[in-house]
This record gives C-alpha cells, structure tokens and sequence, in this order.
C-alpha cells in the first residue's frame, strides 16, 4: 500500500469512532439508507484533485456488508483531509472465529482522490494488474505486511482500497496463499456500488 495509504489507515486507526453514518441528506429506509445525488462529500481538499465520489460507509448499503458477515452496526469512520488528497474510510470487522485458524478479518476500505497510476508507481513491487467486473483494478499483497490483501479499484475521482486484515488464532502469519481468499469474490459483489 502506497504512502496515503498507510496515512489514511492509520489516521482511521486513530479517529476512527462507533458510528451509524446518516447525515441531513440521507433518508432512512427499513435497515438502509437511500442517499440522495445532492450529498456533499463529508471532506473535501484545496488540492485541484476531484472531490471523493463515493464514500464507504454511505454508498454500500448495511445489508450487503451484514450479508458478507460483517457487523455494519459496528463501522467505523473518518474523516481523512490530508492536504494534498484526500480519503474517505470505513473500517469493518468479521468474527467468523475457526478455532487454530482465524478469529476474523478486519475490512478498511478507503475513497481518494488518489490515482491508480500515483498507487501503482508506489507500489509497482507488489501490485498486480487485475479487472473488477470490468474496472481497472491492482491486487497487492506484500510478504512483508503479513496477512493483508488490498484490492485498488480505479474510479474517475480517483480509486477505492479494500485491505483486509486476516486474523490468526495462532502464532505466526497465515500461509500467504489464503491472505486473498475470498476477496476477489467479495470486491466484485461491491464493485457495483461504485457509480463511477
């Protein structure tokens, strides 16, 4: 993951609080939220770069990260107005504990006014050229970050990190080759929520 990145995970990391977004111009419906075109990004930059689209904990609705396992009743989010760019995150946890082999992921997923070409010069080590559904996408996996997988989806404001965190119930890493199971599957199922 790119220099912002790691920024903006750890900014997350620090500001991240409990929450259950909704904002003046959002309409709650049943256990969703159906926003409007009108909503303004909660954050944006004096940077020239476009302002961020979609943010994660608005834009994907509760039932489809519930359905995937993950607790949205316990998101997180934050603000993350870095200057020269700028992201919008959303922070997730999935308890699916296997006893001697997981207790969970946790789920970062990261909106920038990054481009995908600015990540992959960071990253061009350890990304691989990939397509979501037909989007431009990089997988990243470092052996040095271990059990972390990130998937970077290209978008026209910028991209969208999904990084999970594998959770071992047992000491040492997990064996690499499970560090992406499932995510392929997982990013694509949320790749539609992505206007643009």
């Amino acid at each position: 993951m790119g220099r912002w990145g790691i920024v903006a995970l750890a900014a997350l990391a620090v500001m991240g609080t409990a929450c259950s977004p909704g904002s003046a111009d959002d309409v709650a419906v049943g256990d969703e939220t159906a926003t409007t075109t009108t909503r303004t990004p909660r954050i944006t930059d004096d940077s020239g770069r476009p302002p961020v689209a979609f943010d994660p904990c608005y834009d994907i609705p509760d039932d489809v990260m519930n359905a995937a396992g993950y607790d949205a009743a316990k998101k997180e989010l934050a603000d993350m107005p870095m200057g020269a760019y700028t992201f919008l995150g959303c922070a997730y946890d999935k308890r699916d504990y296997v006893p001697g082999v997981r207790r969970g992921y946790g789920l970062n997923i990261l909106s920038g006014n990054v481009t995908l070409e600015e990540e992959l010069a960071k990253n061009e080590r350890i990304a691989t050229d990939t397509t979501v559904n037909g989007r431009r996408a990089l997988v990243e996996v470092d052996s040095t970050d271990r059990n972390t997988c990130t998937y970077v989806l290209q978008t026209d404001f910028g991209l969208i990190i999904f990084s999970r965190l594998y959770y071992t119930d047992h000491a040492g890493p997990a064996p690499e080759g499970e560090w992406c199971s499932g995510m392929d599957e997982f990013v694509t199922t949320l790749e539609p929520f992505i206007d643009n």
